[in-house]
């Protein structure tokens, strides 16, 4: 049976499918546990969420599903920014402020780690699995989660960072292809050095850990997912697929984007969040490109910029909103969870069948 491994088992899956755990808003206690009901997993964006928020939406999805769900934690980054430096992205920006017509203050970035206290959350509330992205947690942290049977779960874009996923203790690495959407989950070498094709980047993953595979980036349909398992993956983990499902709180803008884009309409871009990510271009994006050598390093980027989103998002102008996409936006359709995952499933069936 194609749908059931040695991960699906592990997960309490019924199809080896993971809904990206898409941070800002977007994957709302009504799309997790959509996904988690469908018998796929659904995963919690906890990246820009407060602990007390995070705390309330893992109750809330318990009171939605019985099923297997999941967290993924952003590992801390804590540049060292001087005053100049920050003054000079402010003044960067300011035409842009000025053209949404902001007036309130710029946001701040507070410097106060959250993350233990998500890692203790994550424990007290008995979530089932936890997921990493920008790197990995100490060792510490893994093993008190592993205390607890919480299944863990690293992001690599490369064979090395796969390996060191694999020898830090995680349960199974997602495996990000250079196609994926959103950021760039690179932290050994730069993100620019790092930008492997899915299917050059799984096999070498497979071939050198003994851990599963989670293969991520362009997987839109069952044709991915097949190809995928083909090339030794044990699951799928899939983004701009779900973000446009009825059940997703991406905005609409954000949807409608992805759903009338093109696959050579996506660009790698710093200048939302100071990360690499990939992204539907934009009139922000184009204007910002030339100057990307002054955008300032994540996450005080991103707060920077963070009223500016919202602001367009709240006008409907989606020129200035960060339209995170991977590059198989024309695959993207109009439809619910429930109907992307029997969609799936229906596909890879008749695939095999063909085969």
């Amino acid at each position: 049976m194609w749908n059931q491994n040695k991960l699906t088992k592990l997960l309490g899956l019924d199809y080896p499918i993971i809904q990206a755990p898409m941070a800002g808003g977007v994957t709302t206690s009504r799309f997790v546990s959509s996904v988690s009901n469908a018998g796929a997993l659904g995963m919690i964006g906890a990246g820009y969420m407060q602990p007390n928020e995070l705390r309330l939406q893992i109750r809330e999805i318990k009171s939605l599903t019985s099923r297997t769900f999941g967290v993924n934690l952003f590992i801390p980054e804590q540049p060292e920014i001087s005053e100049e430096d920050i003054n000079e992205a402010i003044a960067l920006l300011q035409p842009f402020r000025n053209e949404l017509g902001i007036k309130d203050e710029l946001p701040t970035y507070e410097n106060e780690c959250t993350f233990e206290e998500k890692v203790k959350i994550i424990i007290e509330e008995k979530v089932p699995v936890c997921s990493f992205t920008f790197g990995i947690p100490s060792e510490d942290v893994i093993r008190e989660l592993k205390k607890h049977k919480i299944i863990v779960i690293g992001t690599a874009t490369t064979v090395n960072e796969a390996v060191i996923n694999e020898n830090m203790g995680m349960d199974a690495v997602v495996v990000q292809g250079s196609e994926a959407g959103g950021h760039r989950g690179t932290f050994i070498k730069d993100a620019q050095e790092s930008l492997i094709g899915l299917m050059s980047l799984v096999p070498q993953v497979v071939d050198r850990v003994n851990i599963p595979v989670i293969a991520s980036g362009g997987v839109m349909d069952g044709r991915g997912v097949i190809a995928s398992i083909f090339l030794g993956s044990e699951a799928v983990q899939m983004g701009t697929a779900f973000l446009t499902t009825i059940e997703s709180g991406a905005n609409e803008q954000h949807k409608n984007a992805i759903l009338h884009a093109a696959e050579d309409e996506t660009s790698l871009t710093t200048v939302f969040s100071g990360k690499p990510a990939r992204g539907i271009n934009n009139q922000f994006i184009k204007e910002m490109k030339s100057r990307e050598n002054l955008i300032l390093d994540y996450p005080i980027q991103h707060y920077l910029t963070s009223n500016i989103r919202k602001e367009a998002a709240r006008q409907n102008n989606p020129e200035f909103m960060s339209l995170w996409s991977g590059q198989g936006v024309r695959l993207s359709k109009r439809q619910s969870v429930n109907e992307l995952i029997k969609g799936i499933v229906s596909q890879v069936n008749q695939l095999l069948k063909e085969f």
